[in-house]
């Protein structure tokens, strides 16, 4: 007889990444009771792999992928409420090359970009003199005309690390470094196996429902673990990005055509850097360690190299990074024209089992939604839909700018440096103080591993955000590993083990 779980959960929730997190955020706020569990670190893999923008995705107009732009122009102005630490408007700079998209075609796309979306708070786009333009400096001659349009920025992993947050304190569960490796149907439950990827340790939990929102792995997940047949068909295509020394002043970024039809771009990153990215190529390896390869490096640099006049070359990179998109199977022979739409299936049978394909950052909270009404038919009584409103841990500025944030933080800790508290506050939002505690001086924030990062903040994201290895403070939790000195990965990674 098997002996019955401690706790029956009404969802079970496999996958910690921005899918993942946002349904489970979505699903506790409805008052279910939210088991959500991931093999590695929240966000450590296509999450926190992207290009970092909120954006309705200028592109996807092209292939007339008119219902996913709609969404996420809309969504673009819901998450820039909620998180306003961690997403800010970012203008584009599109310099118009005559031999690619003509201008008339450019204008159009703008047009619709511009009202799609219900834009409410960003500017709309505008046409540019590059000839006269500060924007025009770092450009080649070539390119004297250009376009102007807004989107956001996003920290990628903190938004799902938000999420996780959020649903913890919704009474939500969070299990990390915990992979599921079997489950089955017994009656109006999944009776499942976690094991903990630290230990070995497994444990059984009974749920009401599990949503896989596995990412790259959810077809290994729906075969593996659950015994599944899919439907549905994932196409595992790679994207790599390059940063790279600061290629030019100002606050907005750039995206570049390419002749082979793709757009790259170039975005401020972290004060002293580039971001350049990202290119689409099918990918077979192995899904924990995508890695940018030579020829992905080379494209990127001869990309931006051929717009601005300064020539970048591969033995610049500082920093590479690669993702696994898990898009659905639509049957598209090119990479770049495989829908950026998501996909949820739901498998026949109850206890009710719903697999997410697909998705991106802008759109997670929407397919939040979606998947809760797919699965109301399972959950009589559920409350509606909620997550237009609330803001996001540390987001709740309640009418004030960014800068006044600061300026309350310098008011409160006189004794540390303003830039300092800045990058606490675009990290921790209004919960700054929670992390900053007593402090009054620098010395108060414990030891200095550089680069702008202390004990008293690996502390605090140990303790609150689940981190466990240096990768998860300096690449999700924050994005201080650029500016750490020799050794100071090592060092975190030491400091994180003595403290255990």
């Amino acid at each position: 007889m098997t002996r019955a779980p401690d706790r029956v959960f009404d969802l079970l929730v496999v996958g910690g990444g921005i899918n993942g997190v946002g349904i489970a955020r979505d699903a506790a706020g409805r008052g279910l009771a939210v088991l959500l569990a991931e093999k590695g670190d929240l966000a450590r893999a296509t999450s926190s792999a992207a290009t970092k923008l909120i954006h309705g995705g200028l592109r996807y107009l092209e292939q007339y992928e008119f219902r996913l732009v709609r969404e996420a122009l809309a969504e673009r102005e819901v998450l820039l409420h909620m998180a306003p630490h961690i997403i800010w408007p970012l203008r584009f700079v599109l310099p118009h090359d005559r031999h690619l998209r003509p201008a008339w075609m450019i204008r159009i796309g703008l047009f619709l970009y511009d009202h799609l979306g219900g834009r409410t708070t960003l500017p709309g786009s505008e046409g540019v003199d590059l000839a006269r333009a500060p924007e025009g400096r770092p450009l080649k001659d070539d390119y004297r005309k250009g376009f102007v349009y807004s989107d956001c920025w996003v920290d990628d992993a903190r938004l799902v690390v938000l999420n996780a947050v959020a649903l913890r304190e919704l009474g939500g569960s969070v299990l990390t470094r915990t992979s599921l490796t079997a489950a089955r149907r017994d009656g109006e439950l999944w009776r499942a196996t976690l094991k903990d990827e630290r230990t070995g340790a497994t444990q059984e939990v009974a749920a009401r429902g599990i949503v896989n929102a596995a990412g790259p792995w959810v077809g290994d997940v729906l075969s593996g673990a659950l015994g599944v047949n899919a439907r549905a068909q994932v196409r595992h295509i790679k994207g790599s990005h390059i940063v790279v020394p600061k290629l030019f002043d100002g606050t907005h970024a750039y995206i570049f055509q390419h002749p082979d039809g793709r757009v790259i771009f170039a975005i401020p990153y972290e004060g002293r850097f580039t971001l350049v990215g990202t290119t689409d190529i099918p990918y077979q390896g192995d899904l924990d360690r995508p890695a940018i390869d030579g020829a992905e490096t080379e494209y990127l640099c001869a990309a931006v190299s051929r717009y601005f006049a300064k020539q970048v070359s591969p033995e610049e990179v500082v920093w590479s990074y690669a993702g696994v998109r898990p898009l659905y199977d639509d049957g598209s022979t090119d990479p770049s024209d495989v829908t950026r739409d998501y996909v949820l299936e739901l498998e026949e049978g109850r206890p009710p089992l719903l697999s997410v394909y697909g998705g991106k950052l802008t759109t997670y909270r929407r397919l939040a939604e979606h998947a809760l009404e797919r699965l109301e038919p399972y959950y009589p009584g559920m409350k509606p839909a909620w997550t237009s409103g609330p803001t996001l841990p540390g987001g709740d500025f309640q009418g004030r700018s960014f800068a006044a944030l600061v300026d309350d933080l310098v008011s409160a800790y006189p004794a540390i440096d303003r830039t300092l508290l800045a990058g606490f506050a675009r990290r921790q939002g209004t919960r700054s103080r929670a992390l900053l505690g007593d402090a009054r001086n620098v010395a108060d924030l414990g030891r200095d591993f550089g680069g702008g990062l202390y004990a008293r903040e690996i502390d605090y994201l140990a303790a609150e955000e689940w981190a466990e290895t240096a990768d998860d403070v300096l690449w999700r939790r924050t994005k201080l590993g650029l500016h750490l000195p020799p050794g100071g990965a090592q060092q975190v990674a030491r400091y994180l083990a003595e403290r255990k």
